[in-house]
């Protein structure tokens, strides 16, 4: 069951539900009635820049006509690139990256997802090869429309003593899930899975990831917030497997969402599932409704409202973005963040 298979057989009956369990919060099957058309090529100079178009001279679209690339970084080299995949009207797109980070190098992937007002359906496969002692920070900023639906899987191996960080901020869409994979060798290999979410209006999103730790001595650090209001729904899944002899993990999970709406929904479940005796692993998650003491105490000391509702709102998220390495790429999100709380009511 995948949007993949439907898209490119056209069977809504292979489109995962309810019924799966680890989609039954973000159910498609229900959703879509039917496929739109497969996206055509977008004219070459009908594009408005990228949210990091400026931060790197590299730059790669997925998108009607160009439904594909591979990247490659070869040993010992060091790589700063843009990647852009793009929604247009009510059509179906099928995009894949795949990428392969040779042994000593460095990686800076700087992902939009970028939607139109249309009804689109876009499934979007990215593959991660990274070799030993290489480390690759992907920072994904997903802005798609109030119709549109994407569903995004990565899948991440990674090499002993290399890296992989990653963060994505998200504003939803009608239907929209974001979802990562890793395969965690151990061996000194360290995976960093951070995320932030706002929704307002209607909108959905789900960050979905699964962490299998194979070996010993592997690290995992995980933090996801976010915030909801109107009529939204924030998904989190998380699940952190260890396996049997992956002795000396440490593995820590936490995410905390506000809900600041009575029709807004937060569903969360994280998961540790642990084989191996000698491990140290934790998980914490919380749901609740904005510090009305804090929001008192701002107001007694000449804040309006409005303005202190986004300070304590921005700041409760802001954590999640903080451990962003590349700066410029921190800046561009932190932006996104004050924006939204600007229009927040």
């Amino acid at each position: 069951m995948s949007l993949t298979s439907a898209i490119e057989t056209g069977d809504l009956s292979l489109l995962p539900g309810r019924r799966d369990e680890d989609w039954r919060w973000t159910d498609l099957r229900g959703l879509l009635r039917s496929l739109p058309p497969k996206a055509v090529a977008l004219p070459p100079n009908g594009l408005d820049a990228g949210p990091f178009d400026a931060l790197t001279s590299e730059v790669l679209v997925l998108a009607g006509g160009s439904e594909s690339v591979s990247i490659v970084v070869e040993d010992g080299a060091e790589r700063t690139l843009a990647l852009r995949i793009i929604s247009r009207g009510a059509t179906a797109l099928r995009a894949s990256a795949k990428i392969r980070v040779g042994s000593g190098s460095k990686l800076i992937l700087l992902e939009s997802c970028e939607g139109d007002d249309g009804a689109y359906v876009t499934n979007a496969d990215l593959d991660f090869e990274i070799a030993e002692g290489a480390q690759v920070e992907r920072i994904v900023l997903a802005r798609d429309g109030d119709d549109g639906v994407l569903v995004s899987q990565a899948q991440v191996r990674l090499g002993a003593g290399a890296s992989f960080s990653q963060t994505i901020a998200t504003s939803g869409a009608r239907r929209q899930r974001l979802e990562t994979s890793v395969d965690h060798p151990g061996a000194g290999a360290r995976v960093l899975l951070n995320g932030v979410y706002l929704l307002a209006g209607k909108r959905h999103a789900d960050l979905t990831t699964t962490v299998r730790h194979l070996g010993v001595d592997g690290v995992t650090s995980q933090l996801t917030k976010g915030v909801v209001r109107d009529q939204a729904r924030g998904v989190f899944q998380g699940r952190i497997i260890v396996e049997e002899g992956a002795d000396r993990t440490e593995a820590r999970m936490g995410h905390h969402a506000l809900v600041l709406s009575d029709k807004a929904e937060v569903d969360a479940k994280p998961e540790l599932l642990i084989n191996a005796d000698d491990v140290q692993c934790a998980h914490g998650n919380t749901i609740g409704a904005l510090d009305e003491a804090a929001l008192f105490y701002m107001e007694q000391r000449g804040l309006p409202e409005a303005d202190a509702r986004a300070l304590l709102i921005g700041a409760f998220v802001s954590e999640a973005a903080g451990a962003i390495s590349c700066e410029p790429a921190r800046g561009v999100i932190e932006a996104w963040i004050a924006q939204a709380m600007e229009i927040a009511p």
